[in-house]
């Protein structure tokens, strides 16, 4: 049986394909923006090709190929360290607070903002995108381009960090306007939503400089701008889902510009990473006699570095694996070949 989807390192020429995925996103990770496009693949495939010497400077981006279609349908990056001296991880810090008055009886709930800064951050995961035509395909397509990530972060342990985070998209208006950016960002920095989150893409100082320290009280905001703190968007439910299954946890923390939250996880503890096995393929199996399903990847010396396809498989002993055929010649594998092999239960 031939092979339908592929996932591989994106490559620069995959600019067109991924600038289309990239208006169906348009967030910080993937901007609908030609430039930045550009920029993210070259770095993207210098990464894989480890021709960027520190390795917390790496960025990878993947994307889904319909080889059927010959149609590039989804895509997903690594940041191998969000948060650096030249480029902090900026957020805002959530904190409850009480406030009674014994006198006045009076009794109210807070919700408190400080910005924080780190200069050593996690690794990010983000930029995830399935084309919306191919979003309720049987084959899952959204969940095999997620999970290609932590495969990769778990055969690459020595390139990332000890926490991975990820960020959610908290609700916005049909035009994109976010509430609480009006309440706040827009206050101190003179920009549209649209305009400081393509800025922040490629400089965040100007957070740095312009955005007001100390304690910020929620409480002065707009009903609208209070009510997205923290909250996941109705697009981004399933991903919260997904996330939370496997370890993630809110970290009571949001993204300056919109509000949407941080989901954190010690790297070491997601389950995807410690499922991940490196194996030797022992030989082909039918498709109709895998035991399990999931994902099988392998590395190359030249582009497109690294090449992964969803299959059934048989784990055998403690380092062997059978592959259907048509995934053995698709990857170009021989017996004894490492197989870096996922399997999705």
């Amino acid at each position: 049986m031939s092979v339908r989807y592929e996932i591989r390192a994106a490559l620069p020429e995959d600019e067109p394909q991924i600038l289309a995925l990239a208006h169906h996103l348009n967030t910080v990770n993937l901007p609908n923006d030609q430039g930045h496009i550009q920029r993210l693949l070259d770095h993207s495939k210098k990464s894989f090709a480890a021709e960027i010497r520190n390795v917390s400077h790496r960025k990878f981006v993947f994307v889904l190929w319909d080889l059927e279609e010959q149609q590039a349908v989804g895509t997903s990056m690594i940041v191998a360290q969000l948060g650096r001296r030249d480029a902090p991880y900026i957020y805002l810090d959530v904190i409850d607070e009480e406030k009674y008055s014994r006198n006045q009886d009076q009794h109210f709930h807070h919700t408190v903002l400080r910005i924080g800064f780190s200069y050593k951050g996690p690794t990010e995961i983000g930029g995830l995108v399935v084309l919306p035509s191919h979003r309720a395909a049987k084959d899952r397509l959204g969940l095999l381009i997620s999970y290609v990530r932590f495969l990769y972060i778990a055969t690459h342990r020595d390139l990332f960090q000890a926490e991975v985070l990820a960020e959610l998209l908290p609700p916005l208006e049909p035009d994109g306007t976010s509430h609480l950016w009006e309440a706040l960002g827009r206050r101190f920095c003179n920009l549209s939503y649209a305009e400081a989150d393509l800025l922040s893409s490629e400089n965040k100082e100007f957070i740095k400089d312009l955005f007001p320290g100390g304690l910020l009280y929620a409480s002065l905001f707009s009903k609208e701008a209070q009510g997205v703190i923290g909250k996941v968007g109705a697009q981004t439910k399933g991903v919260e889902k997904m996330l939370k299954r496997i370890g993630f946890r809110y970290a009571h923390r949001v993204d300056p510009f919109d509000g949407g939250p941080h989901f954190t996880a010690p790297t070491d503890e997601i389950s995807l990473v410690q499922e991940t096995t490196v194996r030797r393929l022992v030989g082909a199996v039918s498709p109709t006699d895998a035991t399990v399903t999931g994902l099988c990847a392998r590395e190359f010396a030249g582009p497109p570095h690294f090449r992964a396809v969803p299959c059934g498989m048989v784990l055998q002993g403690k380092d062997g694996v059978r592959l259907p055929l048509g995934a053995i010649e698709h990857l170009g594998l021989c017996e004894g070949d490492p197989v870096s092999c996922l399997p999705i239960r």
